[in-house]
């Protein structure tokens, strides 16, 4: 029953099929499934149409209804947003000072505009965000500006920020020493260099180093940010504080904005090359101190950027078309860059061949030096320095000592019999007293040398000791009283083989010449000679003929010298006017004959005039009579840049204590004129004077019976200490004598000298402030400080800040990098600068190479950024220790800059270090 009915319906559906196919078509079954989808969506379309105006007629009716409404904020807020917006009043004040507050507004409003305002306008047209920011920022300088006014800044400025500069220095100094004993090991010596200085930092401060902050530009910006942070919390007020969305924007502002520009600037050589040239623009470069940049730069750099300027000059001289005067006047400017670009070659070709040799070890191989007198030694501080130095390795320094201690008697025995005579004239007697203190220091120079106690003795002939030792038992003390000793001293010390004539033998002597200026480079005899390349110096532009060192001629080689004055003019150099002389120089010997012309200012004449006084002695017989006018003589009419023996400064101080001596002639003679009363007061006041007089004897007796000591090191391991630690010789209390002891011990090492020298210097700095400033040095420092901290200058460094970096009130665009050749040329320019302004008078108290080598360093230092960075770092960060001397900014930095990987090698060095000992140690207990 179920199968046939199951059959039927099959039969019947399937008919059903087949007539509507026949019926209808094959496609009459997509037409059909069309239909049923129209049906459907129509359908869901007039559902969707009647709900929703069902729905906006509900909607209309809860707005018209009569209920409260179930929240007031979103109708708050639509109508604080509809009301129109108000005026906006600003407290201008921010430091009390309308002069600084100007330009500070004015950079605010700039930085608001230009980091702010710009895309925040694209967002919204609401002012009170900005309004916000501006209040925060200008709060923030309030505090700050409170601050600095609380704040000392003298200790600052004379101390912390000159040690600082002086531990920086010194860093750099200690990483080119371990440089250099490394030797050509280097693949990358400036990278090598960056590493080393920063392992040396981090061996002397202990605690922290700067060398991620430095040389990564992600941890700066970090490091900027945190120290922003830190500020905004300690000068903003918590509720701001607390705001992120403002502290954030605030601080991008300082640190990316303004911080990081700023140091970016201050940090980059070329920059501070400029600022350097700038500096010492009234400078004019010489021609020796430009060669000599040359002949010793070791960047290959700076020598062809100077050789292609060379040869594009000659390019332009050599194309123009001249006739007569002028083809004289280019023909002498091609033969000197003609000797430019050899020298440039030369040195190029050295550096790259890598056969860069020590020019005092090339000189001492040489074999043909200046020979210098044993008298000038004795009287010339840099050559007595190295004499003492070889006299202390020889066992003599025992006679040097005493010569030298019987010229400091005499200087104060001749002061101290100065004093007794005029007191005498004056009806005082105090003659016991006196020749009791001259006697004492004449038995202690005689017991320190002479006697059988000494030690070490000065073995000399026994008569001339026992004849001294009567003089002293029996007579008054003269200053002349060691003369004979004294003489017999000076013969042995220049003939004996041990002492003088083997110094000349010695490294030390080859030192000394470098140091006197007298050593010139053998690497380049002779370049100077022939092919017409040779530079001329001459101001006018005769062509140099060149020749060997004058100085050089032996005493026993018959040499004629005829010189005259040839011609005269009148010379204008950068607005100057001068007389200039032409000397022309006739020189004969056995072999050669040479002319030459030099010219000469009225100046160096009177200069020369100083050191002879007499004549100008050129016949052979009194060259040889007189072996010591020389060199001098030689000196003069050479034909190179004169080396004064007496600088501007001694002449000038010759001018300034004449006249001083006989205005105290003419105070004493007004004493005897005064009144009673007031001339009883005056004597009162000189005898106290003559008292400290006497005192100041003694001490100067004391300082030259003692033999001079090695230095004593302010740190028991120099390498590893800063600066700042105690300076000797008790001048911490004067500023400025701290200050240049401070800076020169550090440019020019001065630590690794002898005691005598830096002695000599301690006491040439001390009687300079005194004849300069008088004893009112330390309060015109203080107001120097002052001066510098004053509203006037701050408000004038905040213009500087505004213009540089919104000139014209609009942001400066960034300053594209200028091309390495001008860079390069730059730094050339920057160093001849720097070694022209240096003083003669400071080559003759530490020696020319000392004064050439310190200059080179100093300037050295400033082309790393990475360095510089360091050091306007550690000026910002002993800038808020003393800004804000309670927040503890010492351990805040130490924590920020822990992260340094040197820090943590430095870590572990000491941990493996101190772990055998700490073992030992547990074993021994």
């Amino acid at each position: 029953m179920l199968a046939e009915t199951s059959l039927s319906i099959w039969g019947w559906g399937s008919l059903g099929v087949v007539l509507f196919l026949i019926t209808f078509g094959p496609f009459a079954i997509f037409y059909f499934a069309f239909y049923i989808l129209c049906f459907v969506g129509g359908g869901f379309v007039v559902t969707l149409l009647f709900g929703k105006n069902n729905s906006e007629k509900y909607l209309e009716q809860c707005e018209h209804s009569y209920l409260p409404c179930t929240s007031v904020g979103i109708p708050k807020c639509i109508e604080e947003m509809k009301r129109e917006a108000r005026p906006i009043k600003i407290d201008r004040r921010l430091t009390g000072a309308n002069i600084i507050d100007e330009p500070l507004q004015q950079v605010i409003q700039f930085s608001l505009r230009d980091y702010v305002q710009y895309w925040y306008y694209t967002l919204s047209d609401d002012e009170s965000f900005l309004l916000e920011i501006r209040k925060a920022l200008q709060y923030a300088l309030v505090q700050f500006s409170a601050r600095s006014k609380e704040t000392d800044w003298q200790p600052y400025f004379t101390t912390r920020l000159v040690d600082d500069f002086g531990t920086h220095l010194r860093v750099f100094r200690k990483a080119q020493q371990r440089i250099a004993e490394k030797g050509d090991q280097m693949k990358d010596q400036a990278e090598e260099l960056v590493d080393t200085f920063f392992e040396v930092e981090v061996e002397m401060e202990k605690e922290v180093c700067r060398d991620l902050v430095c040389t990564s530009p992600k941890d700066e910006e970090g490091f900027l940010r945190d120290l922003c942070e830190v500020l905004l919390y300690i000068l903003l007020p918590p509720g701001d504080f607390q705001n992120k969305i403002m502290r954030y924007f605030v601080r991008e502002i300082l640190s990316r904005g303004i911080l990081l520009p700023l140091i970016n600037q201050l940090s980059d050589p070329d920059y501070i090359n400029q600022y350097v040239i700038w500096m010492i623009r009234d400078s004019n470069c010489n021609y020796e101190a430009f060669m000599n940049i040359i002949k010793l730069s070791d960047n290959i750099g700076e020598l062809e950027a100077v050789k292609d300027k060379a040869s594009e000059e000659l390019q332009y001289l050599r194309s123009l078309d001249t006739a007569g005067d002028d083809i004289n006047t280019i023909k002498n400017q091609i033969n000197s860059l003609l000797y430019v670009v050899k020298v440039c070659d030369s040195r190029i070709q050295r550096l790259q061949s890598g056969k860069e040799i020590d020019t005092v070890k090339l000189a001492a191989n040489f074999g043909k030096l200046c020979t210098v007198p044993l008298d000038h030694i004795l009287v010339d501080n840099v050559a007595l320095q190295f004499f003492m130095d070889y006299m202390q390795q020889t066992g003599g320094q025992a006679h040097l000592f005493f010569w030298m201690t019987v010229e400091g008697y005499r200087v104060t025995a001749q002061q101290q019999l100065e004093v007794l005579q005029s007191r005498q004239k004056d009806g005082k007697h105090q003659t016991n007293q006196t020749k009791g203190l001259l006697r004492a220091a004449a038995v202690g120079v005689y017991e320190q040398y002479l006697s059988e106690k000494a030690s070490p003795r000065v073995n000399i002939d026994d008569n001339l000791v026992a004849k001294l030792a009567e003089t002293l038992n029996h007579e008054d003390p003269t200053p002349e009283i060691f003369d004979d000793v004294q003489r017999k001293v000076y013969d042995l010390m220049l003939r004996d083989e041990r002492f003088y004539p083997s110094f000349k033998q010695n490294v030390l002597y080859v030192r000394m010449l470098a140091e006197l200026d007298m050593l010139k480079d053998p690497s380049f005899r002779g370049s100077d000679d022939g092919e017409g390349e040779s530079f001329n110096g001459s101001p006018t532009g005769s062509i140099n003929l060149s020749l060997d060192d004058l100085s050089n001629v032996p005493s026993d080689e018959m040499v004629q010298i005829h010189a005259y004055i040839s011609d005269t003019g009148v010379c204008n150099d950068h607005g100057k006017t001068y007389a200039l002389y032409a000397i022309t120089v006739h020189r004969r010997n056995a072999n050669s004959e040479e002319t030459w012309k030099t010219y000469r200012r009225y100046s160096d004449f009177h200069d020369f005039h100083m050191r002879i006084t007499e004549q100008l002695l050129l016949n052979p017989e009194m060259m040889k009579a007189s072996p010591a006018l020389a060199h001098y003589v030689y000196d003069f009419l050479e034909n190179k840049a004169y080396s004064k023996g007496k600088g501007d400064f001694a002449r000038k101080m010759d001018t300034f204590v004449n006249p001083l001596r006989n205005s105290m002639r003419n105070v004493s003679n007004a004493v005897k004129s005064l009144p009673d009363s007031l001339a009883e007061g005056m004597t009162k006041m000189s005898d106290n004077m003559g008292k400290m007089s006497e005192r100041l004897g003694q001490d100067i007796k004391q300082s030259f019976f003692k033999v001079p000591p090695l230095i004593q090191k302010t740190c028991s391991d120099p390498e590893h200490c800063r600066v700042a630690a105690p300076i000797d010789d008790n001048v911490d209390d004067n500023i400025p004598l701290r200050v240049m002891l401070l800076l020169m011990d550090e440019v020019f090492d001065l630590k690794e000298r002898n005691q005598w020298l830096r002695r000599n210097i301690k006491n040439l700095l001390q009687q300079l402030i005194r004849a300069t400033y008088g004893d009112t040095i330390n309060r015109k420092i203080v107001d120097h400080v002052d001066w510098m901290t004053s509203p006037e200058q701050v408000a004038d460094a905040v213009k500087r800040f505004r213009d540089a970096f919104w000139p014209n009130g609009i942001l400066a665009e960034t300053v594209p990098r200028r091309d390495k050749a001008i860079r390069m040329r730059t730094r050339v320019a920057g160093k001849t600068k720097l070694l022209e302004v240096m003083p003669d008078e400071l080559k003759h108290i530490i020696g020319a190479e000392t004064t050439r080598k310190g200059i080179l360093r100093v300037f050295e230092m400033f082309q790393h950024s990475q360095l510089n960075k360091r050091m306007v770092y550690v000026f910002l960060e002993r800038f808020l220790e003393t800004l804000f001397p309670q927040n503890k900014f010492h351990e805040l930095f130490n924590k920020l800059h822990s992260r340094s990987k040197q820090m943590q090698r430095y870590k572990q060095r000491l941990h493996s270090t101190q772990a055998p000992s700490l073992q030992k140690r547990s074993v021994e207990v």
